[in-house]
């Protein structure tokens, strides 16, 4: 079972630089998992990519559409939001080191992963591969750095 944050999500779908270590690592899995949210990300990523002309708007509504697929078909496995999981996120920043760098969005990526009892997670997101350990998450760097 993998969890992936939402960046590395996009590369299971395009060709974006890095998919090829992502592809790889989907081969050793039985099944991809994001948060709720993951969605509303996924989405926007789409936005920004078509905003930004990195690839075109019939590619981008054709990976939007397999992904959707991927959900319903169950390939995809959207985890739920609860109050366990809000509790776990504020209990955990509440003590965590003042110079901790995290975007509410990865700390929901985070704890959600922790509550469903997931053990690793697996970004190039600097911070969020810091903040990872404080939620009880080892982390696995997929896309090495040049």
């Amino acid at each position: 079972m993998l969890y992936f944050d939402t960046n590395h999500l996009y590369r299971v779908y395009s060709t974006e630089p890095g998919h090829e270590a992502v592809k790889h690592l989907l081969a050793k899995t039985e099944r991809i998992s994001t948060v709720w949210h993951g969605r509303a990300e996924f989405a926007s990523i789409l936005l920004g990519k078509r905003r930004e002309g990195w690839d075109s708007p019939v590619l981008l509504k054709s990976l939007e559409s397999q992904f959707q697929e991927d959900i319903r078909s169950g390939l995809v496995e959207v985890l739920p939001l609860n109050d366990s999981i809000m509790l776990r996120l504020e209990s955990t920043l509440r003590s965590a080191p003042s110079n901790t760098h995290l975007r509410a969005a990865d700390a929901l990526h985070l704890a959600c992963a922790a509550e469903h009892g997931f053990t690793e997670v697996h970004s190039n997101d600097r911070h969020f591969l810091t903040a990872a350990p404080l939620f009880g998450l080892r982390t696995v760097e997929v896309i090495s750095k040049p």
